[in-house]
């Protein structure tokens, strides 16, 4: 056997061990892999059940594992561990956050201006109304043309009165004074005046001595006539109503305020009224009464405001939008999307961490441009989900994360004007 030969079969016997060698360890790392993969893992046989239950009702617990007698399923354990891990809120891995599209939002204390958005419609101020009366009895002669609705200034005439009584009077007073007897005239000059005859006319009797028969029934004051109960050729007894005339210096606009913010709504409160037929321009008024009973069909109450009417622009029975505005406060507030309602409470998640919420119980307030007042539970520049919380808390809710309950407020509103 030559030197190569020699060589050549040394190689190819080495070759061969190595391989046996190779075989060897990787079958003994495969058993051990195999073996430990079977074996049970010393954390896990020491976890500590809590309970059992169904995934579908989380809140619904077992003492002991079986069937779920509200789904055909095994009941899943609750470890002592995962209840640990539970106070810490929902672990959200960042695939998640980025596939469920969670955006936060933070916690603000800001200036607020509470204000109520209603609507009303305009009517007549029934605090601004004149009756015209007849003063004695008598006879109509003559009615101007007037007419229910008519729009009419101070000293307008309505109607031309023939009065009898006065005639009679006027004639005996004259008589009297032609006398001389101070007394007696002012008696008669008295017995005139309560008989209703106005100072002017009497007066121009007293001068130049002819009888004044004949009386012009004029309004006491500018408005519009409501109602107009003469007619021409009519009898009139003393205090009988011509006329009705309502003012159109100031209007009631009256508003239907929800039962949910009657309680902010105060006398004297400032308001906003805006009118289709006037784009662009405010009115502003002033909340004059707040009528004590509600609108028992659309549970609203009814709240009246003075609206100065300068110029008899507008209009009885035209419709506006009105904003009450509320004092100024300092407030601490969220998005109103991060705010879950469940109809007993309310629940905001807070961002603990990168990737980790707690829920926490609110007490909410009012809603101002798209953020509500939290009056406690949060605390300013904290973090809150405002977009997917609702996944969010069925994690929690599968994993049964609960939410303590506010305490005393963190930041309360101060009515205060800043």
């Amino acid at each position: 056997m030559n030197a190569n030969t020699r060589t050549f079969l040394i190689a190819l016997t080495m070759l061969a061990a190595g391989i046996a060698i190779g075989w060897t360890v990787a079958s003994q790392r495969a058993v051990d892999h195999a073996a430990s993969a079977t074996a049970p893992s010393p954390a896990k046989a020491e976890r500590k059940v809590l309970y059992w239950y169904d995934p579908m009702v989380p809140t619904q617990k077992f003492d002991k594992p079986g069937k779920s007698p509200f789904m055909d399923m095994e009941l899943t354990p609750r470890y002592a561990d995962e209840g640990e891990q539970a106070k810490g809120g929902v672990a959200v891995s960042p695939q998640a956050v980025q596939s469920l599209g969670v955006r936060l939002a933070t916690v603000e204390k800001m200036n607020i201006n509470e204000s109520i958005d209603a609507v009303g419609s305009l009517g007549l101020n029934e605090r601004d109304i004149s009756i015209v009366q007849a003063r004695a009895n008598g006879f109509v002669e003559k009615v101007y043309a007037r007419a229910p609705g008519d729009v009419i200034a101070a000293g307008a005439p309505l109607a031309d009165l023939l009065l009898p009584e006065w005639v009679a009077a006027q004639r005996e007073f004259l008589a009297v004074k032609g006398l001389g007897d101070e007394a007696l005239t002012a008696a008669s000059r008295q017995r005139l005046g309560l008989l209703g005859m106005p100072a002017s006319l009497l007066a121009q009797v007293e001068r130049t001595g002819q009888v004044q028969g004949n009386q012009t029934v004029t309004a006491p004051a500018g408005g519009v006539i409501v109602e107009l109960m003469v007619r021409a050729g009519m009898t009139v007894s003393q205090g009988m109503s011509l006329a009705r005339i309502n003012g159109l210096g100031s209007l009631w606009l009256e508003l239907a305020v929800p039962e949910a913010q009657a309680g902010a709504v105060r006398t004297g409160q400032a308001a906003q009224a805006r009118f289709v037929a006037y784009p662009g321009e405010v009115f502003k008024g002033r909340v004059s009464a707040i009528l004590p009973e509600s609108n028992r069909e659309s549970r609203t109450l009814r709240v009246r405001i003075d609206l100065p009417n300068p110029g008899q622009r507008l209009k009885a029975g035209m419709f506006a939008q009105v904003a009450l505005q509320g004092p100024s406060m300092q407030a601490i507030v969220v998005p109103s999307e991060a705010v879950i309602r469940t109809g007993k409470r309310a629940l905001v998640y807070v961002v603990d961490e990168p990737g980790r919420y707690r829920p926490v119980e609110v007490d909410v307030g009012a809603e101002v441009d798209g953020k509500l007042v939290v009056r406690s539970g949060l605390v300013a520049g904290q973090q809150v989900v405002a977009s997917s919380q609702f996944l969010i808390d069925s994690e929690a809710s599968l994993r049964g994360v609960l939410a303590n309950a506010p305490t005393a407020p963190t930041a309360p509103a101060s009515g205060k004007r800043p």
